[in-house]
């Protein structure tokens, strides 16, 4: 079937004018005006077609001109023209022109009894009607009658609340009344359920006031708009932006899930329930396919309903769906399931979980549909959406619009579970290379607590309690600068050279010494291996704090780099923070670093801390300092309170946005009925008689079973020292409950060493004699020389 052109050319006069003047075009209409025909204007300056030579107008600044000219018709006599001109640019190699156009037909006023005229009220596909002056309907067209739903007959006269009969129409009626009073049109938005209708439309109401020829308002036409359409586009864009801001604030998985619940109820559904697959064994990833029977774990719910009673199903309770069921199908497909209103269909609702759940029936669930959770490839859950309060089905845009708010949500609940996986691993490395219990011992008695980051994770900070010979004990407290599993893995090399460097028995000023080289060995190995890797820093920062504490001289050697100094809380006293020199964190490289040694009466109690405790947005480091003091102030005798204490103190609720280590030691002091010391002569011949006094000394101590084994190490360690050592030589032996220490010192700084005797040497088995003997041994050097001990056990050591 051929298609009929509508358009009558000659009914415009139209003509084409170069920007240089000319005119390029000339249709019939022009001809019909003017009477010039084309061949006698086209490629001829526009401005010769002026009357009377009238200058041309100028230039408009716009791209439009629109007025009226003289123009010279062809018999000589002048016509006035309206003109109307666009000024068109170059395009696809064409030059720019004007267009310069003026109407020939249809100018003449419509009949009265024109169609086309009452068309523009009865027959015009906007809903229009006109309200007189007291508001009451005059008339309305079949566009209006049909959103009604009412013939205009049966409702002319009625005002407009009395037509709708609902709260906004009343609203509307107001509009109607202010239009009406002031003179000014208006635009109104609303949402409601005509009569017409068999579901609520979103409407843009256009009013108007209508004016006589007088200019007096003689009442209100109304033009009704359905924007339904853009209304839901609105409020579907509006819903995906407020799950992109809603969703994910956290990297707590529940917390994720419940976020997606909470943006779908009630925009979208009138209840929602989360169901997320339990991580695998080990960490895995989720299996590619999933098949039934499939056991989900309830993680987040919501309804418009308090307490969602549309399940039984609580959250962190597990259900097992079986094969047809649309959770699983939904799983195993990787597509949305959707349960379309129809009869029968309410039982595969998936809002009914179990055989023991409550039948959805009951609440008048008419729809539902269950939506994949999948990231990255992997399904991790479903989410099944329902309606029963709301009449309306979901749509296929509803649809599409659960799956867009879910994809989203399931990028943000995967990446904190990958960033809980990841959490959890640097938590097990972190406490792995942490000490599990701090050591029993004499010297003084420990409590301490770890806290990682709230927000950052698990980090570098450690603390230690170290043995030592002679009674002593070491205290260590770091920060290795950082996060993560980084951060963690060089905390435990920090501390088990810390623990070697400590066995040596090395002043606290030197182990830094020797920590600080192996921090710039560390640092430049971790440069080389990421050189050619962006965003992995080569460079190790840390800090340090080591203190040694002797329970026979009750005196405490301290050296720190860059660390917080430690808090001191004497018997009857104010907690008080040692001054110590600070000396430079642990990486810097050629600085020195100064130790400290101070009194420290029985029963005193000492804290070592990293920053992360003090280390506030909220205050600055001084009032944390004071907390930190009143918080020891209050202890009562129990190290454990006070550690929670001073957490609960100075930490904010939620968790403290760094790594806290705290370590709490009390001291306790030997009695001087617990050590004997001799002064040896250089006389081979003296020895005898220093092991008959350390068998007294044994007798006195009720230690005569350790006898026979302690006269063979302290007749060894004499010897040596008579030997191969320098005067002064002194005898020292300590015990507690269960260790007896034997110590010869003597001023000389050459230290034995262990050597197995061949089968025709005569001497060379003592210190292997020793080793064999005793629970540990070795040497420490002092400022006047060297020492050599060992221990022997005072009980049965386990087989």
């Amino acid at each position: 079937m051929s298609r009929v052109y509508p358009f009558d050319d000659a009914g415009t006069a139209r003509a084409v004018i170069g920007d240089d003047g000319t005119l390029v075009e000339w249709n019939e209409g022009a001809v019909r005006l003017l009477g010039h025909p084309a061949d006698a204007v086209l490629g001829r300056p526009a401005a010769k077609l002026l009357a009377g030579g009238a200058p041309a107008p100028a230039a408009p600044p716009g791209p439009r001109w629109e007025g009226t000219l003289g123009l010279r018709h062809r018999d000589g006599r002048t016509v006035s023209v309206w003109l109307l001109a666009h000024h068109r640019p170059p395009h696809d190699g064409a030059p720019g022109d004007w267009l310069v156009v003026t109407p020939l037909a249809g100018t003449e006023p419509p009949a009265a009894d024109d169609p086309l005229t009452e068309a523009g009220l009865i027959q015009s596909p906007c809903a229009i009607a006109v309200y007189d002056d007291r508001l009451r309907l005059r008339r309305m067209n079949e566009a209006m009658a049909a959103v009604v739903g009412l013939p205009e007959e049966r409702v002319r006269g009625l005002r407009i609340a009395e037509i709708g009969g609902k709260p906004q129409s009343e609203e509307l009626e107001a509009d109607l009344l202010r239009v009406l009073s002031s003179g000014r049109p208006l635009d109104v938005q609303t949402f409601l359920r005509t009569g017409g209708e068999d579901r609520a439309h979103a409407w843009l109401a256009r009013m108007a006031p209508v004016r006589d020829r007088a200019g007096r308002v003689r009442g209100v036409s109304m033009a009704a708009h359905d924007i339904t359409d853009n209304h839901r586009a609105r409020q579907r864009l509006q819903l995906v932006n407020e799950a992109s801001v809603r969703i994910g604030t956290t990297l707590d998985v529940t917390r994720t899930a419940q976020e997606l619940a909470d943006v779908c109820v009630p925009a979208l559904a009138d209840f929602v329930t989360i169901d997320l697959l339990d991580p695998q064994d080990g960490g895995a990833e989720a299996p590619a396919r999933i098949t039934a029977p499939v056991r989900l774990r309830r993680t987040a719910q919501r309804s418009v309903l308090p307490g969602v009673p549309e399940t039984e199903i609580g959250p962190g309770q597990t259900e097992q769906y079986p094969q047809g069921s649309p959770q699983a199908d939904a799983l195993a497909t990787g597509r949305t399931v959707a349960v379309p209103p129809a009869p029968g269909a309410v039982g595969r609702v998936p809002a009914r979980h179990g055989a023991g759940g409550t039948p959805v029936r009951e609440f008048g669930v008419h729809c539902a549909m269950s939506v994949p959770i999948q990231a990255r490839g992997l399904t991790l859950g479903v989410a099944v959406l329902g309606r029963h309060r709301r009449p309306e089905a979901f749509t296929p845009d509803d649809v599409l619009l659960a799956e867009e708010i879910t994809a989203r949500a399931a990028v943000c609940i995967d990446n904190a579970r990958r960033y809980s996986r990841e959490r959890e691993t640097a938590l097990a490395l972190q406490r792995s290379l942490l000490p599990r219990s701090l050591p029993h011992t004499a010297a003084l008695e420990a409590c301490s607590r770890y806290l990682p980051a709230a927000r950052a994770g698990v980090g570098g900070d450690w603390f230690d309690v170290i043995p030592l010979s002679g009674m002593r004990v070491a205290m260590v407290v770091g920060d290795v600068v950082g996060h993560g599993i980084r951060a963690s893995a060089t905390m435990g090399r920090l501390r088990t050279a810390v623990r070697t460097l400590a066995d040596i028995d090395l002043a606290p000023d030197e182990l830094l010494t020797h920590l600080d080289d192996l921090v710039l060995r560390l640092s430049d190995e971790s440069g080389t291996a990421s050189a050619g890797e962006a965003g992995s820093p080569g460079e190790l920062g840390a800090t340090c704090l080591y203190a040694v504490y002797d329970p026979v001289s009750r005196r405490c050697a301290l050296a720190r780099a860059g660390h917080p100094p430690p808090v001191v809380l004497e018997p009857g006293g104010a907690p008080r923070a040692l001054d110590l020199p600070a000396g430079p964190p642990l990486g810097l490289g050629g600085l020195p670093f100064e130790s400290a040694e101070v009194e420290l009466p029985e029963g005193t109690v000492l804290a070592l801390y990293t920053d992360g405790l003090v280390w506030s947005r909220e205050r600055d480091p001084e009032t944390s300092r004071e907390m930190l003091h009143a918080a020891l102030g209050a202890y009562a005798g129990s190290l454990d309170e006070t550690c929670d204490r001073v957490l609960h103190t100075l930490l904010p609720y939620g968790g403290a946005p760094d790594d806290v280590a705290l370590l709490l030691a009390r001291t306790r002091g030997l009695p001087a009925s617990q050590v004997a010391t001799w002064d040896i002569p250089a006389d081979p011949a003296l020895v005898a008689p220093i092991r008959k006094q350390v068998v007294e000394q044994l007798s006195d101590w009720a230690l005569s079973e350790a006898t026979f084994t302690t006269e063979l190490v302290v007749s060894e360690l004499v010897t040596n020292a008579i030997r191969y050592g320098s005067h002064p030589i002194r005898l020292r032996l300590i015990h507690d409950a269960n260790t007896l220490t034997c110590e010869v010192s003597d001023a000389s700084h050459t230290a034995p060493h262990l050597r197995r005797a061949k089968v025709f040497d005569e001497g060379g088995r003592g210190l292997l004699l020793v080793a064999q003997l005793t629970q540990r041994w070795g040497s420490r050097h002092t400022a006047e020389g060297k020492t050599i001990w060992a221990e022997l056990p005072l009980f049965e050591r386990d087989r």
